[in-house]
């Protein structure tokens, strides 16, 4: 055996038991004539000591070790004398016998520590040593207990794990697919999964009425902190359920998941909130709603007073950021400036200041009276202190941009406490959306998204308004500003999914040609259903207290879409186009 113990399970109760341990050096330092080596395993950290009248052999190669050499060290367990309470194996240290060096290191690019002088590009570069690091340790410990647990859950509740394919047909609609040319079938293509929406309804219509996966499914599109091309779910679908039925499952599985892995009690029930109150108080689709400071339309508050900017506009809105009626002038103007940027998109800003003396200051002071100002400080729920921040344009536009201001200054204002969860359910969205570009509508989710049971004689009308008003049978799970998982109750009879594809402009022949398959598994007896998926990735993030997924996959791509380590993508060579008929014309 290479060892007997690990390097972070010994305690004071094995003094004087004989182990062999076995990892790599984190640092060896002489002391007077003694030599101390700190050993590291996934499991932890033992201090090991070659005294000074041990054999020769043994202190020359103590001496020689560098970091993150790999060793074997034989010897006893002995109370240490100068004991450090941070580490876990504190308390003792293991009296050498025997090194044997397994394999030597080069110097590594970086310290290999907790908090390590390696930059994000050079830690990419060997991940497999940034791996070895405390902090990604924990994270990856993270995700596979919470996988762990996820399991445990739905096998209690009956569900069966069934794998789906990764090689399929290619149906884009939304992101881009990656495609996977095929040897056999020169000319022809597979694309990897972006879900496997199609093939968890088949296993419906199938009756294997509780399925979930943990999967990994990819999506070629721009990449961020909390995007990658390949990304995993859980994915879940069930048969002969209602939207409670749905809500209630997977609820209960997010407040186990926080009982058992947190030991966090979250709200019980999950409130829930539309999609349109969503958009008209949070400017988002997936609301923070750990603090307050919510949007409100004062558009009829502020029109009519001679301010063009105001009095061109359909809609006005505004927050009120608690504190800030202090803010200088320079502070107010760099503001103005950040909401300019290309990720906000807004021409400009509006200010007023509630001072403490109850009086106003304001960049529109010469249009509004201070009983002007005052309506609208109540109409925002502005108080003494308060700052109150106002943007204009086209009204989803402007919210979608005074949602994005709202987060910024709740991050300037320490409001965003990872430590706090606050889950909700957003339900009712539109099921369609409408492009002037294109000029037709597109599924806001996708297009086996079924419409509210009440709204179904709006589905089939040919007025556009009608349409535009269908609400979908879907819901999300968002936490802490995030959407967790989202999915809906599925279109299960042929007629209606006829009917989505005609909506969504896709012709018979096409719809027979990407998706013949699942309008004919219909015909044969098709149970309601409906299902959700859950973004693991940002789960376990959000669980560890970040918002950056790459941290908690083990060998992530960069915002390029590269994996530096292995220098992926790569080119092939000419043998391999050859065989699968491909020539290149890159433009």
């Amino acid at each position: 055996m290479y060892r007997t113990k690990t390097c972070g399970e010994l305690r004071i109760e094995n003094k004087g038991e004989k182990v062999t341990l076995a990892g790599w050096v984190q640092k060896a330092r002489k002391l007077g004539g003694m030599t101390f080596i700190d050993l590291r395993d996934r499991y932890g950290i033992t201090q090991l000591v070659v005294e000074a009248d041990a054999p020769a052999s043994l202190v020359e190669t103590a001496t020689s070790l560098g970091r993150e050499f790999v060793i074997q060290a034989k010897g006893e367990v002995v109370e240490r004398q100068s004991k450090n309470a941070k580490m876990p194996t504190g308390d003792i240290e293991i009296r050498l016998s025997e090194i044997i060096i397994l394999n030597k290191a080069a110097i590594p690019p970086f310290t290999i520590e907790d908090e390590t002088d390696g930059g994000e590009d050079i830690r990419a570069k060997y991940r497999y040593l940034d791996l070895r690091r405390n902090p990604l340790r924990k994270a990856l410990e993270l995700r596979h207990r919470i996988a762990h647990e996820v399991r445990n859950y739905l096998d209690s509740k009956g569900f069966l794990e069934i794998e789906t394919p990764y090689l399929i047909k290619s149906t884009p609609e939304g992101a881009r697919d990656f495609v996977v040319p095929s040897r056999m079938n020169p000319g022809q293509f597979y694309a990897l999964p972006q879900s496997p929406q199609t093939f968890k309804q088949l296993l419906m219509v199938a009756g294997y009425d509780r399925y979930f996966q943990i999967v990994r499914c990819f999506r070629d599109e721009d990449l961020r902190a909390d995007r990658q091309p390949e990304f995993t779910q859980i994915d879940c679908e069930m048969s002969f359920v209602e939207q409670e039925d749905v809500l209630d499952m997977f609820e209960g599985m997010m407040r186990t998941l926080f009982k058992n892995v947190l030991d966090v009690e979250i709200a019980n029930p999950i409130p829930r909130m539309s999609w349109y109150d969503a958009m008209d108080r949070y400017g988002s689709d997936k609301p923070d709603i750990r603090f307050g400071m919510t949007i409100h339309e004062i558009t009829g508050l502020v029109q009519g007073h001679g301010f063009g900017v105001f009095d061109s506009v359909p809609y006005v809105g505004a927050i009120a950021v608690e504190g800030m009626a202090g803010a200088s002038r320079k502070e107010t103007d760099a503001l103005t400036e950040w909401v300019k940027r290309p990720q906000v998109g807004a021409k400009g800003l509006v200010y007023i200041k509630v001072n403490e003396d109850g009086s106003f200051k304001s960049s529109v002071d010469k249009f509004y009276t201070p009983e002007d100002l005052k309506a609208i400080a109540g109409a925002v729920e502005a108080k003494a202190g308060d700052l109150i921040l106002v943007l204009c344009g086209e009204k989803r536009r402007t919210q979608t941009q005074l949602g994005v201001l709202r987060l910024e200054m709740a991050g300037r204002k320490g409001l965003r406490d990872p430590k706090v969860f606050a889950p909700l359910w957003i339900v009712d969205f539109p099921l369609l959306e409408w492009d002037d570009e294109t000029q037709r509508f597109y599924a806001m989710h996708h297009p086996f998204t079924a419409p509210k049971p009440e709204h179904e004689a709006w589905f089939y009308s040919d007025k556009k308004e009608d349409l535009e008003r269908v609400c979908a049978n879907a819901y999300d799970f968002v936490l802490n500003g995030n959407e967790l998982g989202g999915g809906s109750i599925r279109i299960h009879n042929a007629d209606m999914q006829k009917r989505m594809f005609e909506v969504l402009g896709i012709g018979p022949e096409e719809a027979e040609y990407k998706f013949g398959f699942i309008i004919n598994a219909f015909r044969y007896g098709a149970p309601p259903h409906g299902g959700l998926a859950f973004g693991f990735d940002r789960t376990v993030a959000l669980f560890g207290g970040s918002e950056t997924i790459r941290d908690y996959i083990a060998f992530p791509k960069n915002n390029q879409g590269r994996d530096v380590m292995i220098d992926s993508p790569s080119q092939i060579d000419q043998t391999q186009l050859d065989e699968l008929q491909i020539s290149l014309a890159l433009k």
